[in-house]
């Protein structure tokens, strides 16, 4: 067989891409309408957090089982010092981040929540400033003002505004800022062999789970206990219900993280944070139109502005990638791809696919 024409592979190429991109877009914006959704009617955000938090463990764990089998090569398991020391930082960060967030949603609107989790941003620059992972530059300035500036935008005079539900998101969205800067030092310490996100999650969840059970056993424990949803129950149709209800989310959860995957592998980092941009919007539109959130020009605006610095931001990072990795080959040095299963990556010069053994940084 002949080389395909390369107007053939850039257009499977530009195919592949938009195909990962929607399938992120399905996990991702699925996510934030059921959790909203959920919220309605079972009043526990706490629990289907922790719930989230075992169906994602029992995935992980089938997913590195299959990779085993697969690839016939024995999967990373971290000892208990560097597990304790290294991973629970990241864990209790992010556990409380997504609680948090999950929480908001007893309170505030998707376009409100969408918005404040936007400004994590602020919190990733501040603690990567903190951990000499960024330097200070009138750049970074610029997008934090254009980001904290678009959100005062946002919610002023909002209509739709609650002080505790905001509250509450902007904590997770502090959080958030502690959780990725120290999920980025701890995928990056080769030592530990947690480049491949399955194994991260893998490892995250049973101390994500034991951080956030004291607050949920504090505000939830009693008030679930004594619910007729849950223990309290009268019929088991009923039970069953709600608790595949809850785990949807689970699987949406490690969906999206899988997504994430595939997409990065598959393209870049830009690519998803490009697509992480178009996202907001979408849901934003996805929230005025279907759930009836009422947003004034003055929130538009503001909206725009906040993308505008995370624009700015991502274009930043790109120019900065690149530097880095034109440094890299210099020193001829390079990375291997991170993914061992379910990927193949087709060339436009070879005849037979093969399977993708390492994400490249």
């Amino acid at each position: 067989m002949g080389r395909r024409p390369p107007g053939l592979a850039l257009l499977g190429k530009a195919a592949l891409t938009l195909g990962l991109v929607l399938l992120y877009y399905c996990f991702s914006i699925g996510i934030t309408f059921y959790n909203k959704w959920l919220m309605k009617s079972f009043h526990f955000p706490l629990f289907m957090t922790l719930l989230h938090l075992l169906v994602i463990f029992l995935l992980s764990a089938l997913t590195r089982a299959l990779m085993h089998c697969c690839t016939k090569r024995s999967r990373v398991v971290l000892t208990w010092a560097d597990y304790l020391r290294r991973v629970a930082p990241t864990a209790l960060s992010t556990a409380l981040d997504i609680g948090l967030s999950n929480w908001s949603f007893l309170y505030i609107t998707v376009s409100l929540y969408t918005m404040t989790k936007s400004s994590a941003i602020l919190f990733i620059l501040l603690f990567s400033l903190i951990f000499k992972l960024e330097e200070l530059r009138m750049a970074l300035v610029l997008v934090v003002l254009l980001i904290a500036g678009g959100l005062f935008m946002f919610t002023y005079e909002s209509t739709q505004f609650n002080m505790e539900g905001f509250a509450l998101v902007l904590g997770a969205s502090f959080l958030g800022g502690i959780r990725w800067t120290l999920t980025q030092m701890l995928m990056q310490k080769a030592e530990l062999g947690l480049q491949n996100p399955i194994d991260t999650m893998f490892h995250l969840q049973p101390l994500m789970f034991l951080g956030l059970f004291p607050l949920f056993a504090v505000f939830e424990g009693l008030p679930l206990s004594t619910s007729e949803k849950l223990f309290r129950f009268h019929e088991a149709g009923l039970l069953l219900s709600v608790v595949g209800k809850l785990s949807l989310g689970g699987f949406l959860a490690f969906g999206l993280g899988f997504s994430e995957f595939l997409l990065v592998s598959r393209t870049s980092s830009l690519t998803l944070s490009i697509a992480g941009i178009f996202k907001e919007v979408c849901t934003l539109l996805l929230a005025t139109h279907l759930l009836g959130d009422h947003l004034n020009l003055l929130n538009w605006v503001g909206f725009a502005v906040c993308l505008l610095g995370i624009s700015l931001h991502v274009t930043l990072k790109a120019f900065s990638s690149k530097g880095e990795k034109e440094s890299k080959l210099h020193k001829g040095t390079s990375s291997g791809p991170d993914l061992e299963l379910l990927l193949r990556r087709s060339e436009a010069e070879e005849e037979e696919e093969e399977v993708v053994t390492e994400l490249q940084h």
